[in-house]
């Protein structure tokens, strides 16, 4: 599979982690649009969040719990973040390889794109 995100997982592309258990894996956008941009993964390859069915619940339960986690210690938590899961090219979906935005550390506007 030639998936950038998939290369980052087998840690066969550098990239700054930030966080990784068994179920994902998250590290910094490489073209942040906020002063916090975490990119949260799945280890699996799911394409979209059209992947996701009842039983990967526990999978998009991970992942937020890595949101979580992550935007404690990045000190978002209490100043507020966004959290934004593209679906598909015209969403602005880039890596066909689910992630969830984490971004933070700024006002963000309303709406977006």
């Amino acid at each position: 599979m030639d998936c950038v995100f998939c290369k980052i997982v087998k840690k066969e592309i550098k990239a700054d982690i930030i966080y990784e258990d068994d179920r994902v894996v998250a590290f910094s956008d490489i073209k942040p649009r906020a002063p916090v941009h975490v990119l949260i993964i799945p280890r699996e390859h799911k394409e979209t969040l059209d992947d996701m069915y009842a039983h990967t619940n526990d999978l998009m339960g991970a992942m937020f719990t890595a949101v979580r986690r992550i935007a404690s210690e990045k000190k978002v938590d209490r100043s507020g973040y966004r959290v934004v899961i593209n679906c598909g090219r015209d969403a602005g979906q880039e890596v066909s390889h689910l992630h969830v935005h984490l971004l933070g550390g700024r006002a963000m506007a309303w709406p977006p794109g």
